[in-house]
């Protein structure tokens, strides 16, 4: 931010409401004001899915987390549960098995979403445990994550174990509900792209992970923007 105030850019801190791209000038509406603009590059990202848990609310960032990369490190030598089934969860579980005592990957179905290469990988490691059809019920802990307590989806039996750390990998949901019937998004709600950052209408373009379900990394991220910003000067 301290290096865009170097070239004048003028921020303006508040949520966009609506857009219209039906014609130019297109119109964003943030809170306050309507803003004119011959191009517009959309770079609002994606979050992370959670499982919608109250205590799982209360612990994020005590225990609870959507990334491993972030902050596995804190959980060195701990006992970990990462939650998911498919390649987001098997890269989560491959750089955590690295750091974790004993890592468990906790997921709902009998069988994994993710490619047989992650899987293959992730469960040849001799610190890994996989927990089929069960589901986190609860996060425990009251300032740090102490447990979780799991249900088996088939039985409904409900147990509980020890561990240090709860990573949940269930997917991302891409900023973009503003958007919608404006410009084209897929299944997933990710702005379809062409040439890597063209929307479907000329002159909006899209940089990051509102549009990169793959990579979603910072880098990649930033890779995109410069693209983006080099099209729109043109």
């Amino acid at each position: 931010r301290k290096q865009a105030e170097r070239f004048n850019v003028r921020f303006i801190d508040e949520d966009v409401e609506s857009v219209n791209f039906s014609g130019k000038p297109f119109t964003v509406k943030t809170e306050t004001q309507e803003i004119k603009s011959e191009t517009v590059i959309i770079a609002t990202g994606a979050q992370a899915s959670w499982l919608g848990l109250e205590s799982e609310t209360r612990l994020r960032g005590r225990g609870v987390s959507a990334c491993a990369v972030c902050d596995g490190f804190f959980f060195k030598g701990k006992d970990i549960v990462v939650v998911g089934g498919g390649d987001t969860a098997m890269r989560e579980a491959q750089h955590l098995s690295k750091i974790a005592n004993k890592l468990y990957v906790v997921h709902r179905r009998d069988q994994f979403r993710a490619q047989k290469a992650l899987v293959d990988l992730v469960t040849s490691k001799p610190n890994v445990e996989i927990l089929f059809n069960k589901v986190v019920e609860e996060v425990l802990g009251e300032t740090m994550v102490s447990g979780v307590k799991l249900k088996d989806t088939k039985t409904s039996e409900v147990s509980e174990m020890q561990i240090g750390a709860v990573f949940i990998a269930i997917g991302h949901k891409p900023s973009t509900d503003f958007l919608k019937g404006q410009i084209e998004l897929d299944e997933r709600g990710y702005i379809k792209v062409t040439d890597e950052v063209f929307s479907s209408v000329p002159g909006i373009f899209a940089a990051g992970d509102v549009s990169d379900f793959q990579y979603r990394q910072a880098v990649t991220a930033a890779g995109m923007g410069t693209k983006a910003a080099l099209d729109v000067e043109e």
